[in-house]
């Protein structure tokens, strides 16, 4: 009886919703809400017992098995639905909740235990930073900062050789510096830069290479998602993180350019150069992108200085990049209501792949992995270094199959633990710091590297005429580029800290 009631309240409310904010007619609103509240509780009606069934016989194959034996199976499993194509959030759900059925024995625990995580995770007022980001990148593809960018760069860099394709990384690191998003970065520019490039006579695999790799700077250069979800998993300052991803950030920007600068020297036909502008010109070109500047500035050193929080620091930069869209004039009410829209989605997106984390997580602790992990390193003859290069080389292999957010909230759980049992020299807050930076980097080499490299089906999917072969030879040396400089970080930790050390 409850039950019923429950689904027809849900059935009213959705159908009231979809009328007055929809604006449907009312039979297609009542259609809309019977789909949506009674379609999930008749298939799980039908499918409960056969559920049911499943983990009772996982339950039984496992009896005697041991956490670490249960924790690999299940890890196992995992990466199975992921070659399968099973969405990463929901695989992660799911082998959370029968990993969670077997080690406890009854549904009445795991259920408690799924609404305490889910009631955890959503609540957590880090994360309310992530929409403001996301709302922040997409008024700034709307106000059109992209495109200034992109022209104020290729009036200081276009005249040098392969300056084209320079502009395009720089317009990109300037563009991660109002958008947290790597994805959103690479489509942005993909969309400015891509067609001035072909129309400039850049071959293939250097034009879509190089924006590939530009794309990746959205999520090193502050603000970055990827890096305030790290910040929540390993308990860190949002700002310090933004601080230290400062340096890495310019550095990478600086790698690629450098690197596009050989590409054209050992293949001239790329080198194309474009007549050198009068140094007015390049001034006015200067002056369009200054609203990114003044938000930048405002937006970190706010946080910087305590004026504000993380997510003060986000809502600040949302609404002014809004206002400056609106006062370009590219900001009316059907682009508002976009904006706000791709925001819900990438969103919602988001936050499920979190929760699907946070409960594959707390099985994981539930079979007490991540300790016996730390325990076994700790007791191993060997040098910090080793384990940290053996843990970057397990992410290169995961950045050829997975995305970056699933990466980092899989892993961290298991993998910081055994890093702040290292010694490195540093205070614990410094490694925590230096090691998020660290991974960061690797992370993004994952969203250039093939076969999955998501930057590559992006910016491959805008270029018409150009072969998915041809975008990988072409982003090949921005990957060799990456590595050579997470090599020289993580030998030399202070150029990852020494802002830090400056301001905090």
């Amino acid at each position: 009886m409850i039950v019923a009631a429950g689904l027809g309240g849900g059935v009213v409310l959705a159908a009231a919703i979809f009328h007055i904010g929809a604006r449907m007619t009312l039979v297609r609103a009542l259609g809309a809400a019977l789909f949506i509240v009674l379609v999930p509780a008749a298939g799980y009606w039908l499918a409960g017992p056969a559920i049911e069934g499943l983990a009772q016989g996982m339950r039984a194959l496992m009896g005697g098995a041991s956490g670490l034996t249960i924790a690999a199976i299940f890890f196992v499993l995992l990466l199975v639905m992921i070659f399968l194509r099973v969405p990463i959030g929901l695989a992660m759900l799911i082998c959370g909740v029968l990993g969670l059925f077997v080690m406890r024995g009854r549904w009445a625990p795991v259920l408690s235990q799924l609404k305490h995580v889910t009631v955890e995770t959503f609540s957590s007022y880090s994360l309310s930073v992530v929409p403001l980001f996301l709302l922040m990148g997409a008024f700034a593809m709307k106000g059109g900062l992209s495109d200034a960018l992109f022209r104020a760069a290729s009036a200081w860099l276009g005249h040098l050789r392969g300056g084209v394709a320079m502009a395009g990384v720089g317009a990109s690191a300037g563009f991660g510096a109002i958008c947290g998003s790597s994805l959103a970065t690479a489509a942005t520019m993909g969309r400015v830069a891509l067609p001035e490039l072909r129309k400039h006579g850049y071959s293939g695999a250097l034009a879509t290479g190089s924006l590939a790799a530009g794309g990746t700077l959205g999520i090193l250069i502050p603000p970055s998602i990827v890096l305030v979800i790290y910040a929540i998993l390993a308990e860190q300052n949002i700002a310090k993180l933004f601080v230290a991803a400062f340096i890495p950030g310019l550095l990478a920007a600086f790698g690629y350019m450098l690197t596009v600068s050989l590409m054209t020297r050992f293949n001239p036909k790329d080198g194309i150069r474009t007549p050198r502008i009068g140094f007015l010109d390049r001034i006015r070109a200067l002056s369009e992108v200054w609203p990114v500047v003044v938000i930048f500035v405002v937006m970190i050193g706010g946080m910087n200085t305590g004026v504000f929080t993380p997510t003060e620091g986000a809502a600040v930069g949302a609404a002014g990049t809004g206002l400056v869209a609106l006062l370009r004039g590219r900001l009316g009410w059907a682009e508002f209501v976009d904006c706000l829209r791709s925001t819900a989605v990438s969103t919602g997106m988001i936050f499920f792949i979190v929760l699907g984390a946070s409960v594959f997580n707390a099985f994981l602790g539930f079979t007490r992995l991540p300790f016996f992990a730390a325990e076994w390193v700790g007791g191993l003859e060997m040098s910090p270094y080793w384990v940290l290069l053996v843990i970057l080389l397990i992410y290169l292999v995961f950045g050829c199959v997975m995305d970056s957010l699933s990466m980092i909230l899989l892993t961290i759980p298991i993998f910081f633990p055994i890093v702040m049992r290292l010694d490195f020299g540093l205070t614990p807050e410094e490694t925590a710091l230096w090691f998020g930076i660290i991974v960061l980097i690797v992370v993004e080499v994952g969203l250039i590297t093939p076969p999955v490299g998501m930057n590559l089906f992006i910016i491959n999917s805008m270029a018409r005429g150009v072969t998915m072969m041809e975008t990988y030879r072409g982003v090949l040396p921005f990957v060799i580029s990456d590595i050579i400089r997470t090599g020289i970080l993580v030998a030399a930790p202070p150029i990852t800290l020494a802002l830090v050390w400056l301001l905090f």
